[in-house]
């Protein structure tokens, strides 16, 4: 059975599975994956998440997170869980109820945020059928 189709939103020690899917099996995960490296730069960024912000991967892909793609997660409920596990030297894994409001009306979604020591990539992950 492809990898992809049984990931979802909430599966458990979901970030090693991420990191081991190449491109085509990101895209064909059915929530958003944004992953970005220690500089917050954007490295990973799939089809479902493109198609619903509306935002290309050339115009994301370099970007920093926090700044430039998706500065309405640059607070305390996002950025700085980051930002405090890695200065910590922790795992995180937290879902969370959010409102996304950047270029769009404002949309309910759930937010699960995926970092771990040592790990070149971190990620929010978007699900946005509650």
């Amino acid at each position: 059975m492809n990898t992809a189709t049984v990931l979802s939103f909430a599966t458990p020690a979901l970030h090693e599975q991420l990191a081991q899917l190449d491109a085509d099996r990101l895209d064909q995960l059915d929530f958003g994956v944004i992953g970005f490296d220690a500089e917050t730069q954007v490295c990973r960024y799939n089809r479902t998440e493109s198609e619903a912000a509306g935002l290309t991967p050339p115009r994301v892909l370099g970007q920093p997170l926090f700044t430039n793609v998706a500065p309405c997660l640059n607070n305390f409920m996002v950025a700085q869980r980051f930002e405090d596990a890695q200065d910590e030297g922790t795992a995180l894994d937290d879902t969370i109820d959010y409102v996304l409001t950047l270029r769009m009306r404002p949309v309910k979604v759930k937010l699960r945020l995926l970092a771990e020591p040592g790990s070149a990539v971190r990620y929010v992950l978007v699900q946005r059928r509650l």
